[in-house]
């Protein structure tokens, strides 16, 4: 909602909806991806594959590695129900801090991300944008870090500082990252990101699948006809928080 949200309409009585719910599957189903993808080291085969090099190399199991999600609304627990599903260990990151979350099990609180970022081989950003995310994923983050982690980004752009995630894969302090998302889109041809190691650049489509115009037409006009209705409206923004309240505390789609 960041793009739509500017302070008349934050003061005005105006409800806004969101299409809440129609990317989770494909977003959690294209960080999985990554996560496969950087584990099984499929774009160093894909690079080898066009030198006609023949490089036997070991790879990563994904069962049992451990991942950080970022934000805890519905396309966060959607990941971590998905990577549950393969054995990872997921832990969640939000507001609040607290254990027994039925798809987290343990949130830590994000505004303290550099504490608990040592802790996962992954790290996945999945926090729309507010004054909060802005920027969090910096270089105090990355420092905090292993070597070995992965960071994926699927959240927004500028909830990254790519300067930092760009001076932490130079110097080999992260394995790789997966972004989705950048701070100005298309990504500029001189952008210092196409040629970062171990950086994988895909152009915003995690959540665009086959049919997704589609959904979010079915799910316009069935909030329609509920306004019509008078009855209530699925998706509703708190235009003060920037997001759909609710799935954080209780886990709901």
């Amino acid at each position: 909602m960041d793009s739509l949200l500017f302070d008349e309409l934050r003061a005005s009585p105006v409800m806004v909806t969101n299409a809440h719910g129609v990317f989770d599957r494909p977003i959690a189903e294209f960080v999985l991806a990554s996560i496969l993808a950087h584990a099984k080291r499929l774009h160093e085969s894909m690079r080898l594959q066009r030198d006609h090099e023949w490089a036997h190399r070991e790879t990563a199991l994904v069962r049992g590695q451990r991942v950080l999600v970022v934000g805890t609304g519905g396309i966060g627990r959607e990941i971590a129900r998905l990577l549950r599903a393969v054995g990872c260990e997921v832990r969640g990151a939000g507001r609040r801090e607290r254990a027994a979350d039925p798809d987290f099990g343990t949130v830590v609180r994000s505004d303290a991300l550099a504490e608990h970022v040592g802790w996962a081989d992954h790290l996945v950003n999945a926090t729309p944008l507010t004054p909060a995310t802005r920027g969090l994923l910096d270089a105090a983050v990355f420092a905090a870090m292993r070597p070995e982690a992965h960071v994926v980004n699927i959240g927004r752009g500028a909830s990254l500082v790519e300067a930092d995630l760009l001076s932490a894969l130079r110097a080999g302090r992260l394995a790789g990252a997966s972004l989705d998302v950048f701070q100005t889109e298309p990504l500029p041809d001189d952008s210092p990101l196409w040629d970062a190691p171990g950086l994988v650049v895909s152009a915003h489509l995690s959540g665009d699948v086959t049919g997704w115009r589609d959904r979010l037409a079915e799910q316009f006009v069935a909030n329609l006809r509920r306004w019509r209705a008078g009855e209530p409206l699925t998706g509703v923004v708190d235009t003060r928080l920037g997001y759909v309240p609710g799935a954080e505390a209780t886990g709901s789609p």
